[in-house]
């Protein structure tokens, strides 16, 4: 089978798409894309679910909205401690996707804002546990020289579910003649079954992985071994992972984003999840050539060109004004600029056998600022104004960018 054959010298030939689309790189594009599809059927709905349905305040949706991102920062350390210890990393990457999988039945019975909220954290923890063990076995079936180019390709497959997901959620609702949010749920539940079948099914530990160590504590202690509070102990890895908080700082979630646009604009809540649609379209278009781009002039100067990208929606935000299409299309953009990117800008800073366990501690950093991050721009929305929330969150952005720009400049690998 094609999706089976995953070893690291597995390439197509003609092109350098082709070189990095392997086997285990498409396929857990695949499985990326129909729990993406799981995901933002919900997550397109949520914030007219919450807001606009359960009336909770913007404040409440903040902490709410934070938990969703922030829930996954110490799960993520756990996902990259056990795919290091054991070196079993898509058995790992399976039990997050379960999980986030099970969360999904959850949500059936879900009608207050704490049992929300519980089931949220549940789905987060899934994702925490999965995000870093998947990277690493992305990054272990390619080349180094080509990794923007590999993450673009499993983002711009994980964008494409993205973009269908909304598109899906409003189907279901406009054939169910309501706003039925309990059809979606149902749907969503499907989706991200069919998801874990494809994991379980085509995904392969890269032939050559390192084998599991008889070490009571294998990679993290041992002579000749870095431990992990040596990756955080190194310059230039700790310098990225400050940045990556920086950066977490100045981001808020992707329902804020549509929320501002739904109440300046006055759209009808059906129309709601078309937003979601408009990014993941602009993400999946973008994903490949920035990561291609990437590769070829560096990666730092893409991900602050994404980052500038952020900025630009919220100044457009916050002065409000901007058709809603150039918002999103930036928005995109954004995206496709920085997620992989910097996963990709991290990947040859580390050692292989301590890779996972770097992208978890990455990333918990960007999911513990995420948190503050929402919970203060929801703060701000309610006791003060919107375009407040908005322009600050813009001027943040504006005062970290060139620190990040300077701290991601010429990095080196670890060790």
């Amino acid at each position: 089978m094609y999706l089976a054959d995953v070893s690291k010298g597995a390439r197509l030939g003609g092109g350098s798409f082709r070189r990095v689309a392997t086997g285990n790189v498409l396929a857990l594009g695949l499985v990326s894309l129909f729990t993406d599809v799981s995901a933002e059927m919900v997550t397109a709905v949520l914030p007219a679910y919450l807001v606009l349905g359960l009336h909770l305040s913007v404040a409440r949706y903040g902490v709410l909205d934070g938990l969703y991102t922030g829930a996954t920062a110490l799960t993520r350390l756990l996902g990259g401690y056990l795919a290091d210890r054991y070196q079993r990393r898509k058995t790992v990457a399976l039990v997050g996707y379960g999980l986030s999988a099970l969360a999904k039945v959850g949500l059936l019975g879900a009608a207050s804002s704490t049992a929300i909220g519980v089931v949220i954290a549940a789905d987060r923890t899934g994702k925490g546990i999965r995000t870093a063990p998947r990277d690493a076995l992305i990054a272990h079936s390619v080349p180094e020289r080509d990794l923007g180019q590999a993450f673009g390709v499993h983002r711009a497959l994980d964008s494409a579910g993205a973009f269908l997901g909304p598109l899906a959620a409003l189907g279901l609702l406009t054939l169910s003649g309501t706003v039925d949010y309990q059809v979606v749920f149902v749907g969503s539940l499907c989706v991200a079954v069919f998801g874990l079948v494809l994991l379980g099914l085509f995904v392969r530990e890269p032939a050559g992985a390192p084998a599991p160590s008889a070490d009571p504590a294998p990679v993290l202690s041992g002579p000749g071994r870095l431990r992990t509070r040596q990756l955080l102990g190194a310059g230039t890895f700790r310098r990225l992972c400050v940045v990556a908080a920086l950066l977490g700082l100045v981001t808020v979630g992707d329902g804020f984003v549509y929320l501002v646009l739904q109440d300046r604009d006055d759209l009808p809540v059906r129309a709601f999840p078309l937003l979601a649609v408009g990014t993941s379209l602009a993400f999946l278009l973008l994903a490949v050539p920035f990561g291609r781009l990437a590769d070829r002039v560096g990666r730092w100067p893409v991900v602050v060109t994404g980052y500038g990208c952020l900025l630009a929606v919220y100044l457009l935000l916050g002065a409000g004004t901007g058709p809603i299409w150039f918002v999103l299309g930036l928005y995109g953009a954004f995206y496709a600029a920085t997620d992989g990117v910097l996963s990709a800008l991290a990947v040859p800073l580390l050692p292989e056998a301590l890779r996972t366990t770097g992208l978890a501690l990455l990333q918990t950093g960007q999911a513990l600022a995420y948190f503050a991050s929402s919970v203060a721009f929801g703060l701000l929305w309610q006791h003060v104004d919107v375009r407040v929330a908005c322009l600050t969150a813009a001027v943040a952005a504006a005062l970290l960018l060139p620190v990040c720009a300077l701290l991601l400049r010429h990095p080196r690998r670890v060790g």
